[in-house]
């Protein structure tokens, strides 16, 4: 499919009421293009010959903020020593989101458990969803990004207690 193609299929999606559209081709070829709620349209080609991250799935319009209700932290009253805590960071830049989708459940919460290769969230980059997941088996201490708010390279995530 050409730029001229894609250009009519942009155009179609801003003048109908249609939010998203996903075209695939097939020998690897995905199209999608997506109206935002703010009225801009974006759209995304990619080859299936590239290796896929994993969540690559997880559909774009489906990972649109919305207001996250903030955790009261759990103060369980016994200090852990520092030997004890990991720190997940953030192996690229992208928006974090805590779940595959806005109606969905986070992936964990503070005082969950976890396991080794566990999903913890989801971080978008380029159009990319990647899946982090949990280095370490133990508890969830604190989540320290917001969901659907832009993070840093080795920004920290998540502060996990290590069985």
């Amino acid at each position: 499919m050409g730029t001229r193609e894609i250009i009519e299929l942009v155009k179609i999606v801003e003048s109908h009421d249609i939010d998203e559209i996903e075209i695939k081709k097939w020998f690897g070829t995905t199209i999608r293009i997506t109206k935002r709620k703010n009225g801009a349209v974006s759209a995304a080609v990619s080859q299936e010959s590239i290796p896929r991250q994993v969540g690559a799935e997880v559909p774009v319009k489906s990972l649109e903020a919305k207001p996250e209700p903030k955790e009261a932290p759990q103060d369980t009253g016994v200090e852990v020593p520092p030997d004890k805590l990991y720190e997940v960071k953030s192996p690229i830049v992208g928006t974090f989101y805590r779940a595959p989708a806005p109606d969905a459940d986070p992936y964990v919460k503070v005082g969950d458990h976890v396991s080794v290769g566990q999903p913890l969230c989801i971080i978008e980059a380029m159009k990319i969803m990647n899946v982090i997941e949990s280095d370490v088996s133990g508890t969830i201490k604190k989540v320290l990004v917001e969901n659907a708010q832009p993070v840093e390279y080795n920004q920290t995530l998540f502060i996990i207690e290590k069985d």
